[in-house]
């Protein structure tokens, strides 16, 4: 919509200039002692093929921008164009004055003067020509670069989101092949569980934002399926406020992170653990903490955060350009793994989706 109302003005600014061009020339043939026929024919003839000209030159560099010697190439082309604009003028005058009237004396006498005239308006047009489409190719070329690095960005945040669900996936499908012949009951509970936590995840895969109340139905079910795994073992606590639940948060982020703070808050225990969720907010932000107990001599979370983590960290870089919206640390026996959301508008969601 922009390009085309900026092509309406140009178009208005070109006929304009023309018409004002045009009375000029006219008045100051007149002040030579030009009769009014001759200074309007002379006027009006001239300008059209001056118009003309200049349309053709703007019209090429539409089409064809040069790369290099470029300013070269607007000095031939313009001296060119004005050659031809010259000879053009005088035989139009010709054919509209017979050979009787002396007025073609009175343009060979002024070749020079308006050559030069010409001359500088043609290399003008040509120079602004040049400009103005280079311009615009460049808004076009930073338009597809932008295009091209979004839907880069997309992918990867798709490609990131699908690698998640895998390692859980194996792992429930091993559980329920564990249950099927010790409790074949549970075994077909966990089944229906993780059919529904899978059902979601697909219905979730082409949103990029869900609330806070969305995601936290979604980590249930999937609490659910550890439950079953870990039995009496795995205990939850989930704080929040009710006023956050429509809080904007990416999704599917909050079971990659529980799932961590799983692994090393069960893996080297047989005893009951607490995971424990906060959601708050703080200043503009949604914040979520996410703390398991862990045994400092059988845990190492501190030499990697694991594939979850770290694209958990990606996610939230490649949505903000931040890459300090998830710190973890250790405090009193505890890995705390504290996740900070922006809180941004819906245009801004709209552009990242």
């Amino acid at each position: 919509m922009n390009s085309i109302l900026s092509d309406k003005r140009l178009r208005y600014f070109f006929l304009a200039w023309w018409l004002l061009w045009t009375l000029l020339q006219y008045i100051m043939l007149r002040q030579l002692n030009i009769d009014q026929v001759h200074a309007i024919t002379d006027s009006v003839v001239s300008n059209i093929l001056l118009a003309v000209s200049c349309f053709f030159i703007s019209n090429n560099m539409k089409y064809y921008l040069p790369r290099r010697e470029k300013y070269w190439y607007v000095l031939v082309i313009s001296l060119t164009v004005s050659f031809l604009w010259m000879l053009a003028q005088q035989a139009i005058m010709w054919m509209i004055f017979n050979e009787a009237d002396n007025y073609s004396e009175v343009i060979h006498a002024s070749w020079s003067i308006r050559f030069g005239a010409g001359f500088l308006l043609i290399s003008s047009m040509s120079m602004f020509s040049l400009l103005w489409y280079s311009q615009q190719e460049q808004k076009e070329i930073e338009s597809r670069k932008t295009e091209t690095e979004q839907l880069s960005k997309e992918a990867e945040l798709f490609k990131l989101r699908q690698q998640l669900q895998p390692h859980f996936l194996f792992n429930s499908l091993n559980s329920i092949s564990a249950l099927t012949g010790s409790n074949p009951e549970k075994a077909r509970h966990m089944i229906q569980q993780l059919s529904d936590f899978l059902r979601g995840t697909l219905r979730k895969n082409e949103q990029q934002w869900n609330t806070l109340e969305e995601e936290l139905k979604y980590l249930q079910l999937y609490l659910d399926i550890e439950k079953v795994r870990f039995g009496h073992r795995l205990q939850t606590e989930i704080i929040f406020k009710n006023e956050i639940l429509l809080f904007k948060l990416p999704a599917l982020l909050l079971q990659p992170v529980v799932e961590n703070a799983i692994k090393f808050g069960l893996y080297d225990t047989t005893g009951e653990v607490i995971i424990k969720i906060t959601a708050t907010t703080e200043d503009d932000h949604l914040k979520i903490i996410v703390q398991n107990p862990f045994d400092s001599e059988t845990s190492q979370p501190f030499k990697g955060t694991g594939f979850g983590l770290s694209s958990i960290q990606r996610r939230l870089f490649l949505l903000f350009a931040r890459s300090d919206l998830l710190q973890t640390n250790k405090e009193n026996e505890y890995f705390i793994t504290t996740i900070l959301i922006p809180q941004i508008s819906d245009g801004n969601k709209r552009k990242n989706n």
